[in-house]
């Protein structure tokens, strides 16, 4: 009998997929599993493209391309966000997906990994075209999520009223209102207290721990501090950092870098950007104009890339100047740069933990719309915390023990769990 070979996925020339698969390559040769198994746990269980048509407010009808795929099932329902990006593609949600199966299980919740997008950008939209356009796309992935299959999330591009249309379109169809369907939401329609700044949040929590880990003892306000990005994750962790004293003396947006050594007023900028019609930082006259280039190679103490993928490679890793890196953005960090940044004796606090904040508190979320009790929000960043800094533990304990770097001990721990769960439960039929 001959076996059916699926065709590979993975010959792809996407980077973000080929960092993901690189990093579990390097990962899983450390653990000693059956092939077969390492083979399974790269694939996509299922993954969904559709094309869909939405009518905009000048009467035409428009037609966009979204996705959605489940990475792995295996420790529970999958959790992922969705992204409005003029850059999504099949590949880099396929990676995304991975990512966040190995994140999950980095902070011992019960999900597998899933992600989702369309190819859109929301600031060429009204509000009445963006709701009519999630509402759509959300009826033609409606088989693939549900409560106890899948829970969608905000991600880039998207927010709490993202993920009310989505819940109130699947709300629609079931005939009742389910609002653990998704995470992220509005807190008067079931979100969590601390939703919104839990990402951020959970960057310097980890930030601090690293600190603590390397007996840095200096002063907050001696600890020089540069953010790459000013979204969701940018700016809540660059405002956390802030309220506890530290120098933030970098900060970029769409409009480009703005540095200041003596420090950025974070409260200042954040106003500025919310009364901005451009929504950017474009026009901030309280600091010096720099590139997105210059602003990742600034003198500073701890660097946090909070933007997109592939931001730190092979051709800058040399020239950052950083002594700690962590990642608030998925995949900031291509391997090669990895290598440089090790030889180099920069330690990079990896994404799936770094930035496991946001699926924490969406798991808090879930768990109090299943069970229609809300704790507040000292109670959920206390569940946070504790949550995060153990799992940073657990980490820096696996890269002693193989004497890695924290990325891979972070991939082994994670994967580990994945693969004993798979063991245990077997393979159907």
């Amino acid at each position: 009998m001959v076996a059916h070979v699926v065709p590979s996925i993975h010959t792809t020339t996407d980077p973000t997929y080929q960092t993901a698969l690189k990093q579990y390559d390097r990962a899983v040769s450390y653990l000693d599993l059956p092939d077969g198994l390492v083979e399974f746990m790269k694939w996509p269980r299922r993954e969904l493209t559709v094309n869909f048509p939405v009518r905009l407010d000048n009467g035409e009808v428009q037609i966009f391309t979204g996705f959605r795929v489940h990475h792995s099932t295996v420790l529970g329902p999958s959790k992922g966000g969705i992204r409005y990006s003029t850059h999504v593609n099949l590949d880099e949600i396929r990676a995304l997906a991975m990512w966040m199966s190995w994140k999950c299980a980095l902070v011992n919740l019960p999900y597998g990994g899933a992600k989702g997008g369309v190819i859109v950008d929301p600031r060429a939209h009204s509000q009445i075209e963006l709701s009519n356009l999630t509402r759509r796309f959300t009826s033609e992935i409606i088989l693939l999520i549900g409560p106890k299959i899948d829970i969608p999330a905000p991600d880039m591009g998207t927010n709490a009223q993202t993920m009310a249309w989505m819940m109130d379109t699947y709300s629609m169809t079931m005939g009742y209102s389910v609002p653990a369907v998704v995470t992220g939401k509005p807190m008067n329609i079931g979100g969590s207290a601390g939703r919104e700044e839990a990402t951020g949040r959970g960057v310097i929590v980890c930030m601090l721990e690293a600190l603590r880990q390397q007996n840095v003892i200096k002063s907050p306000k001696d600890i020089s501090v540069v953010v790459q990005g000013f979204g969701n994750v940018g700016s809540n962790a660059a405002q956390r950092a802030y309220d506890l004293g530290f120098k933030i003396v970098g900060i970029s947006d769409i409009s480009g870098g703005y540095h200041n050594e003596k420090g950025l007023n974070i409260r200042e900028m954040r106003d500025y950007l919310e009364k901005s019609p451009t929504k950017s930082l474009e026009g901030y006259r309280n600091a010096e104009k720099v590139t997105n280039a210059e602003l990742l190679e600034l003198s500073c103490d701890v660097l946090i890339p909070a933007a997109l993928e592939g931001q730190i490679t092979g051709q800058n890793a040399d020239n950052l100047r950083a002594k700690l890196i962590v990642e608030g953005a998925n995949g900031p960090t291509t391997p090669d740069a990895d290598d440089i940044l090790r030889d180099r004796g920069i330690t990079v606090v990896p994404d799936i933990l770094a930035n496991a904040g946001g699926v924490t508190v969406s798991y808090f979320e879930w768990v109090q719309g299943l069970q229609e009790f809300f704790w507040d929000e000292d109670e959920v960043f206390r569940r946070l915390e504790r949550i995060l800094i153990r799992a940073f533990d657990e980490v820096t304990a696996t890269a002693e023990t193989y004497r890695v770097d924290l990325r891979t001990a972070a991939q082994i721990t994670a994967i580990n769990r994945v693969s004993q769960a798979t063991m245990t439960r077997g393979f159907y039929p």
